[in-house]
């Protein structure tokens, strides 16, 4: 089945690339979302390639790209801003493929034919190949008609492509909740019984993975279908305590739709004010337990933030430029409730205030009675000028290790505080 494409549609880089490749002798195709999305008559936000021609072969013909990855090699090719990703086209998984004990492929760097590309592709709506000389489509898989049905089906048997790479899983997640698609039922069975295979893949890639899911203008969609398909607890397993309770999940729900609406807006988003949220009743949770064991308010928020953050590690693994400013934004929830004086223009002046502000209002709308509180800040900055920039910078070596992790004197109390039943009510 063929169809054309509009090639104007198609970047100046990726038409560059194939075209030199082309030239060279080696075939050289689109491939992937990019042309699903114009099918859609979406703007696809970056181009890929697909080609015959090795990573050295596309290196010796573009000495700038860089080749990177250990687990399929791919080659970046700039155009100014725009990077060009190209892969070549991958085969049967040979002698030399490396997999982990439960089937995941670890190291794949295996060359073949464009017919065997096509299906060691995830899904058939991302198994299309379009010439940008010509806007000519290729599809060996019924692509276009899955599209045209809005089904997200795998190629082959869904239980192995799964296998293969877990991370499979989220991607079928996120085209849901992008595309609006319906996950096969073949494929919904799969991720029934193989959801567990995530805990397999390294967490600096699932931080990865979580970011693509959140930050690309679906967050809410996508969390719905986090929790539909039961992986949500699966990626943040310190809320499985947490995810009936109807406050958490609307403090969540919140959080990432105000994110999408910034997105709509072509407005900055931040994935600490994310983090925050997924993570503040686990974190509140046991700072409150801290203080019922006398722990002074200060020291059990600095411990609590740390503790949390350091069950949530071992399976998404948050970078410090993640977890400090939402550890921030948390201490800042108690010191707003300084409302007099000196100490009021000291929170506001806070490089995290607004960040910090916007939280409590979210925390507000969720049902936590902090909404007087809210109305204040609303209120003050109205009448208030902030401090000057710089004065924001020049904050305190004491202010700015608030985001630091502190040593528990007693780490034995850490797991039966995490086992314990979580409180019906929060408040910071």
């Amino acid at each position: 089945m063929t169809r054309s494409i509009d090639t104007s549609l198609i970047s100046n880089g990726a038409v560059n690339v194939v075209a030199t490749l082309v030239e060279a002798g080696f075939e050289a195709y689109v491939v992937g979302g990019c042309v699903r999305d114009l099918l859609l008559n979406k703007t696809p936000k970056d181009f890929d390639v697909a080609t015959s021609a090795t990573p050295e072969e596309v290196k010796a013909l573009f000495p700038k790209s860089r080749i990177v990855g250990r687990r399929f090699q791919i080659n970046h090719v700039r155009f100014g801003r725009e990077i060009v990703e190209v892969a070549t086209f991958r085969g049967p998984s040979g002698d030399d493929t490396e997999y982990s004990e439960e089937g995941v492929i670890l190291n794949d760097n295996t060359y073949g034919t464009l017919a065997e590309d096509v299906v060691r592709r995830d899904f058939t709506i991302n198994a299309l190949y379009c010439n940008p000389l010509t806007g000519e489509v290729l599809d060996e898989v019924d692509g276009q008609k899955d599209i045209g049905t809005g089904s997200i089906r795998s190629i082959g048997d869904p239980s192995s492509r799964f296998r293969e790479d877990p991370v499979r899983i989220l991607r079928a997640i996120r085209f849901k909740s992008k595309l609006g698609f319906d996950i096969d039922p073949n494929a919904k069975q799969a991720i029934a019984e193989l959801r567990p295979l995530l805990g397999d893949i390294p967490p600096a890639r699932l931080f990865e993975e979580v970011l693509k899911l959140f930050m690309s203008g679906h967050a809410v969609a996508t969390f719905d279908a986090l929790i539909e398909y039961d992986l949500i607890v699966q990626l943040f397993p310190v809320l499985e305590e947490f995810v009936d309770r109807e406050g958490a999940i609307q403090l969540i729900r919140l959080a990432l739709n105000s994110t999408d609406q910034r997105i709509a807006q072509d407005k900055s988003v931040t994935p600490a004010f994310i983090f925050a949220a997924i993570l503040w009743y686990p974190y509140i949770f046991l700072r409150q337990q801290m203080e019922s064991e006398g722990i002074p308010r200060t020291e059990a928020s600095q411990d609590a933030a740390a503790m949390t953050i350091a069950d949530q590690q071992p399976f998404i693994s948050i970078p410090k430029r993640v977890s400090i400013p939402a550890r921030e934004t948390w201490h800042l929830q108690s010191r707003l409730s300084n409302t007099k004086g000196k100490r009021a223009s000291a929170v506001f002046g806070h490089r995290r205030f607004r960040a910090a502000y916007d939280f409590l209002v979210l925390r507000a709308e969720a049902g936590e009675d902090v909404q007087e509180l809210a109305d204040f800040w609303t209120e003050y900055q109205t009448t208030h000028e902030p401090p000057p920039q710089d004065e924001r910078r020049g904050q305190s070596d004491k202010e700015k290790q608030d985001g630091e992790p502190r040593r528990r004197r007693n780490r034995r109390k850490r797991r039966s505080r995490r086992n314990k039943r979580a409180s019906e009510t929060v408040h910071a």
